[in-house]
């Protein structure tokens, strides 16, 4: 289930029993409210098909992807749940939706129309998620849509509205208003809308106290341990941990240089350590000359920019034995946090999870006490 290491520039464990207590941790607080769990994005770069079932052995019942595709690979591997495609509904593959029990998160008009057409044709009142825009301009009923349906709520008798939706911009923001006020449309938007369950609170609307929670909060970065609380200490449980190691050491001088560009000049004698793992992996790019790693206890500066396979960092203050080749290094771990990483970058934990590449060998450990 996992590649050899030693053929690999980096491993990536990921930590199944820590995304399950995440899981069980988020579920108890929004208790009695349904948490379900999202899974797009390969389970936010973790891996969908062992992380989904993790989450099921968890308690979730409810997942939700973006894709069709996603959904039907979802499908295979829980059999029972209940499936939400987030980017809505594809008329021309509707059997798939029908045959693999798929719901549609039903964004605009055109797809309750189509939807409803789809039931027509197999006799029956399909599942589907309803989604009603409080602000993101992205995806959802509009304004004005929603008054048409509200006017003329005829598609729920055709469709069987299992959940009425929308999706918080600033949650992560503790002091931003607009949380609050998407809050205060979606409750005067349901009011409007034949009785349906409501759900409106992701990781950090699950943060922003019970009256978020509604009766089901969609759950993403924090089961996968990002931090739902950016302006306080993360309640979650790291779940993931890059590990690498020293290629190569070279002492250095001025005016010697590093990297492409040439964008780190030493300005003395230096140590650089080489290790291969570069932006072909998911390293990005925009770490170059500001992100660290952990090696020998402590933290050491990356200089020169990253490339496709290789970054350099500085290990002047270590001795050489310390940093040897084979010496272990921690790009991502417990003392450097994804949050960190990305805060390094310039990004969000989001990109840094997704982004994570094929090439690491991956080692799943805690999902049923022994590594696989």
């Amino acid at each position: 289930m996992t590649s050899d290491p030693r053929r690999t520039g980096a491993l990536l464990t990921i930590d199944l029993a820590a995304i399950a207590a995440n899981y069980r941790y988020l579920a108890e607080r929004v208790a009695p409210a349904e948490c379900a769990a999202v899974v797009k994005a390969d389970a936010y770069g973790l891996g969908a098909d062992i992380v989904a079932a993790v989450l099921a052995a968890a308690g979730a019942r409810t997942f939700f992807v973006a894709h069709l595709q996603e959904g039907l690979a979802l499908r295979r591997r829980l059999p029972q749940a209940r499936i939400g495609i987030f980017n809505g509904f594809a008329a021309d593959c509707g059997e798939d939706y029908v045959a693999a029990a798929l719901l549609p998160v039903l964004n605009h008009p055109g797809e309750i129309a189509d939807w409803v057409t789809l039931c027509r044709q197999h006799q029956k009142v399909l599942p589907a998620f309803l989604h009603l825009d409080t602000g993101m301009n992205r995806l959802g009923l509009t304004p004005s849509e929603l008054i048409d349906l509200a006017a003329d709520p005829a598609p729920f008798k055709s469709i069987d509205v299992q959940a009425i939706l929308s999706h918080l911009a600033c949650a992560d923001e503790g002091s931003n208003p607009m949380t609050a006020a998407q809050a205060a449309t979606f409750r005067n938007a349901l009011a409007r809308l034949p009785r349906r369950p409501a759900s409106l609170a992701n990781s950090a609307g699950i943060f922003r106290g019970r009256a978020y929670h509604l009766d089901m909060v969609r759950p993403g970065i924090a089961l996968y341990g990002g931090n739902p609380t950016p302006e306080a200490a993360n309640p979650m449980r790291h779940t993931v941990r890059l590990s690498s190691h020293v290629i190569q050491l070279r002492h250095v001088d001025s005016p010697q240089t590093v990297g492409y560009g040439a964008t780190h000049r030493f300005r003395g004698k230096a140590k650089i350590a080489t290790i291969p793992v570069g932006y072909a992996d998911g390293y990005l790019r925009a770490l170059s000359n500001r992100g660290k790693v952990w090696i020998a206890g402590g933290p050491a500066r990356i200089v020169g920019r990253v490339s496709m396979d290789l970054i350099t960092v500085d290990v002047s203050h270590l001795a050489d034995d310390a940093a040897a080749p084979g010496t272990p290094v921690d790009l991502i771990g417990p003392q450097l946090p994804v949050d960190e990483v990305a805060r390094d970058a310039g990004t969000v934990g989001y990109e840094i999870l997704t982004g994570l590449g094929p090439r690491y060998a991956r080692r799943y450990v805690g999902g049923d006490g022994d590594p696989c």
